[in-house]
């Protein structure tokens, strides 16, 4: 059962990934980190995210990660990435690796054969044209359609046409819906193999995890032992904790961040 967290007062929860000896703190970008913007790529991090995200990635045994559908060069461009930051990324659901130290790492994961990104944005374009308000946004292993500025009229039709085309064309690519955006990828990774990938590189004894869509549920699921789920917003989840808000993330990050500050003092 997912409960609220409440600001200002102490949890358990919160307490006890704290204390754990190596930390990572896992964020999803957009609806978590940032507020959801009709244009996808001005995202930016709320100030305050920003602010305890780098108190965080200067402690001690602790790493922060941005864990993204977004493809690595744009996941780069909204979280204001650069060669020497201590913030590892995860684009592309889990295909795509960027860390402290190191830059960009290969992921395992084999692509479908059926066609090639560029076959399916050609054949995608002249649906999303007809349509007010959706977007193409193209990816390293296959494309967005976006429909923030959209009617629900309009996101249900053009929706349904991309559907058609994939099962058509593309039957074997991974879909994925999110908030106001259906994603198809020629990669099966999720959030899960992302989780997997941190844990492993940066030798993690817990996780804590903060995600506001259904992709974050991946994540989610496979999160277990002394790690911590947070859900941002409303919607099912497997997370322990609820917040309301990228605002109330900012303060849940702080919370952690003081708590373990004090603990190592």
């Amino acid at each position: 059962m997912t409960r609220s967290w409440t600001p200002g007062e102490s949890d358990p929860a919160l307490s006890a990934i704290a204390a754990t000896p190596r930390l990572v703190v896992a964020l999803d970008f957009d609806g978590t980190a940032s507020p959801l913007v009709p244009d996808p790529m001005a995202a930016r991090a709320l100030p305050e995210v920003a602010t305890q995200v780098a108190r965080l990635a200067d402690l001690p045994d602790t790493v922060v990660a941005y864990v993204s559908g977004r493809s690595m060069h744009d996941l780069r461009v909204i979280t204001e990435h650069t060669d020497d930051s201590l913030i590892a990324l995860a684009g592309s659901h889990g295909a795509q690796y960027w860390y402290p130290g190191v830059g960009d790492a290969a992921s395992d994961g084999a692509e479908s054969a059926e066609g090639s990104r560029e076959e399916l944005w050609e054949a995608a374009r002249p649906i999303i044209d007809r349509y007010e308000g959706a977007e193409l946004e193209p990816k390293t292993f296959g494309m967005g359609v976006h429909t923030r500025t959209a009617t629900p009229e309009v996101e249900k039709a053009v929706f349904s046409e991309i559907e058609a085309l994939a099962a058509e064309r593309f039957p074997h690519w991974r879909r994925r819906a999110g908030h106001r955006v259906l994603e198809f990828s020629s990669r099966n990774e999720g959030k899960d193999a992302a989780m997997a990938a941190l844990r492993e590189h940066f030798g993690a004894t817990a996780i804590l995890f903060a995600g506001d869509d259904v992709t974050d549920e991946d994540a989610m699921r496979v999160l277990a032992g002394d790690d911590l789920g947070v859900r941002v917003g409303p919607g099912e989840s497997a997370a322990e904790l609820r917040v309301e808000n990228p605002q109330e993330i900012a303060l849940l990050l702080e919370a952690l961040a003081d708590e373990r500050t004090s603990r190592r003092e």
